[in-house]
């Protein structure tokens, strides 16, 4: 099984192929709702800054905050495969996404 990552805001792009896995992985790079005029969004959407999508290319990782300590972070270096899911959110422009 995969999961299809479909561009909300550029519904002209094909969907990108995923691992199943990524329905969890997701929340690694979403960004918070309310941030910076990030808006509420239906179950299975995510909002990915373009600029955050960039950097976590940019880095090779993606750092992870403790649910039980906020201060202590781990770096997690970035899959083959969320590599080239991050590529297609900037080269598409795409800061708005589904998962299906």
């Amino acid at each position: 099984m995969s999961v299809l990552v479909h561009a909300v805001d550029q519904p002209h792009t094909a969907p990108f192929r995923m691992p199943d896995r990524f329905l969890h992985e997701v929340t690694f790079f979403m960004s918070m709702t309310g941030a910076d005029g990030i808006p509420k969004l239906p179950a299975r959407e995510y909002w990915v800054r373009l600029s955050d999508s960039r950097r976590f290319l940019d880095d090779g990782c993606v750092r992870i905050v403790s649910a039980l300590d906020s201060d202590q972070q781990a770096e997690m270096e970035l899959t083959e495969e969320q590599e080239a899911w991050l590529e297609w959110m900037v080269r598409h422009n795409i800061e708005h996404i589904r998962l299906e």
